[in-house]
Formats: structure tokens, C-alpha cells, sequence
């Protein structure tokens, strides 16, 4: 396994900047993911650090080695598509075997390096199966073992749960994690998918429109967010714009408390996490709603509701007891200043 680092990567199609001055070191034995929305450059840095695509500037290092324009075949990585790409007239033995004989590995060596591959990902039982026979999860860690199957420095994987319904993909998580764990790989996540890369990840860097707009663990981020973008597309966030006063913003009149000290300057945006709010409960900062709407999901409920001016909010709570807060209730909903983030303009 090896460090990857990006530097100063431009990639262009015509006119259109697809990634713009991209910086990122991927830790050796780490698990990061990059998540963004679609074309905001994360498949395509992917697809530069595998040697599919060539960058107009920049470097990218795999350990101490300059790979920016040596081919694919050349870089020692292990690759899992979201397609899978198994060979249906291969059973799973030999679809595994299949880049092993490729550097020339074969014999009794190949066939215990693939077994040794399959016991990872505890699909021992079915090597003599064709793709057609498996299900997608099963298809999906066939295709990771043959990625991992001549121990890789690199482990890149591109969407590999999108195809999968959302239990299953949960499941896949779990599995995808230990395996990246014991296998001590340096992996490589593009996902757009939040929950995915929350479960996953050592490290996360979310991309926007070519650049990477901040990065750091998954608790960090989720926490901290920098700016607007970061807070609602990892997770959910209210957000509340006012002018700035002494200690905080003030909102329909109400002060609204920020624990982190800032500058008194015109107008600043917090956000505040759903589920760091409270309806009627405790809390220095408080605003008055009212409840628009309610949506039940087993284990939580979210409440929709309207704030001063019609400012939306959104709440979400355990269903710890019976639901005390009918549509149309007017309510204060509640939070600590801790829970406060100030955001950058």
C-alpha cells in the first residue's frame, strides 16, 4: 500500500474546467472518500489517479513514484467499476485469477492467491458459480477480490453500491469497511452518496464545481461545516441570515447565539443540524413556528415547519414517545449556541 498525492491537477474538456487546481494527499492504509454532485470532478480525479485520464497540469504521486504519465496497466492499482465488469463465461475463480495470470502469476500460486482473496470477502463457497448465478452483493465482492487479488498499493472504487437496493447497500457497507480494514489498503471512494461516505470513511473531500471545497474526517466536517455547500450536502442543516450583533445574529428580533467568537460585520449565515434542534424543549437560542408537515419513519420523525417570515426548518427527533406536536401546532423550536455554525460568506 502507498500515500497518493495529487498536485495542482487542471483537467479541461474545451471550454469547460472540470477540475481547477486540485491539492489532496491521500493517506497510506486509509479509506477516503470523494463525494460531490454529478460533474463536480470526482470521477474524473478518480480517473486520473487510475491513469485512465491525463491531466493538463499537475502532478500525481503513488508513494515516491511520479505516475502522471505512465499508463494504466503500469501503476499497481486495483480498480472496481460501478458496473462490476465480470466476465460471465468465467466462473468466479477465474474471473479473480484473471489478473493474477496477467503479471504472469499462475499454477498453484494463482489458485491460492484467489482463495486467499475469495476468504475475504467470505465468498469461499462459490467459486465454481458464473457471475449470472450471484446476486448484485455477491457480484459486487467478487469483483472487489479481483481488484485486491495481487495486493494492489492503490484500491480505487468508483460507485461500486449504486447498484444495489438500499438494505443491501447498507449491508455492502458494513462488509466494504472491514474488508478495506483487514486488507490494510490505501482506497480511494467516489460516491455522491452522503450516508455512504459518513460510514466509510478515515477521511472525506467534498468536491463542488471542480474544487475541493473542504476536507477532513467525517465528524469533523459534519460538525464543522465551512460554508453553505458543505453543510447541506453532508447532511441536512437549517440555515438563518441576519445581521451580526455582539456574541451572535439577530433573527425576527431575537438574538441568535454563536458559542465561537466572530467579527460584528453587516450580515453572517449559521446553520444549525436538525437533529441538534428541539421542539418546546431547552436552549439559550429559541424561534417561534409553526408545524407545516410531519413525516413518520419508524425509528424518527421529521418535522417541517415555518419559522419568522416563512423561514423553513426541519427537525428531526427520535420516536422515544407518542407524537405531542400536531400539524398546525405553534411551537418554539430550540437549540445551544454550541450547536450554532457560523459560515463563511
Amino acid at each position: 500500500m502507498s500515500a497518493v498525492d495529487v498536485a495542482a491537477v487542471v483537467k479541461n474538456y474545451g471550454a469547460q474546467k472540470v477540475l481547477d487546481d486540485i491539492a489532496i494527499h491521500f493517506q497510506e492504509g486509509a479509506f477516503t472518500s470523494l463525494l460531490g454532485p454529478s460533474g463536480s470532478g470526482k470521477t474524473t480525479l478518480l480517473r486520473i489517479v487510475a491513469g485512465f485520464v491525463t491531466p493538463d497540469q499537475g502532478v500525481v504521486r503513488i508513494g515516491a513514484d511520479d505516475v502522471t504519465r505512465v499508463p494504466v496497466h503500469a501503476r499497481n492499482i486495483g480498480m472496481v467499476f460501478q458496473s462490476y465488469a465480470l466476465f460471465p463465461h468465467m466462473t468466479v475463480m477465474e474471473n479473480i485469477a484473471f489478473g493474477l495470470h496477467r503479471r504472469g502469476v499462475r499454477g498453484a500460486e494463482a489458485t491460492r492467491r484467489a482463495r486467499q482473496a475469495l476468504d475475504l470477502v467470505q465468498l469461499s463457497h462459490l467459486g465454481e458459480r458464473r457471475p449470472k448465478q450471484l446476486s448484485g452483493g455477491q457480484q459486487q465482492r467478487v469483483a472487489l477480490a479481483r481488484a485486491i487479488v495481487f495486493s494492489p498499493s492503490v484500491l480505487l472504487l468508483d460507485e461500486p453500491l449504486s447498484a444495489l437496493d438500499r438494505r443491501l447497500r447498507q449491508d455492502m457497507q458494513v462488509e466494504l469497511r472491514r474488508i478495506q480494514q483487514e486488507s490494510g489498503l490505501t482506497t480511494i471512494f467516489v460516491t455522491h452518496d452522503q450516508e455512504e461516505a459518513l460510514t466509510l470513511s478515515d477521511h472525506i473531500a467534498i468536491l463542488d464545481g471542480g474544487r475541493i471545497v473542504q476536507e477532513g474526517a467525517p465528524a469533523q466536517i459534519y460538525e464543522h461545516p465551512r460554508t453553505r455547500f458543505a453543510a447541506s450536502f453532508l447532511g441536512d442543516a437549517n440555515f438563518l441570515s441576519g445581521p451580526t450583533m455582539p456574541g451572535g445574529i439577530e433573527i425576527d428580533g431575537r438574538p441568535i447565539k454563536v458559542a465561537m467568537p466572530f467579527e460584528t460585520r453587516g450580515r453572517a449565515t449559521v446553520a444549525v443540524r436538525p437533529e441538534k434542534m428541539s421542539i418546546d424543549g431547552p436552549g439559550e437560542n429559541r424561534i417561534p413556528a409553526v408545524i407545516r408537515q410531519i413525516v413518520y419513519a419508524g425509528a424518527t420523525t421529521t418535522y417541517l415547519l415555518d419559522g419568522p417570515e416563512g423561514l423553513p426548518f426541519r427537525v428531526f427527533t427520535q420516536n422515544h414517545e407518542a407524537n405531542l406536536h400536531p400539524v398546525g401546532s405553534a411551537v418554539w423550536l430550540t437549540w445551544s449556541p454550541a450547536h450554532t455554525i457560523l459560515l463563511a460568506e
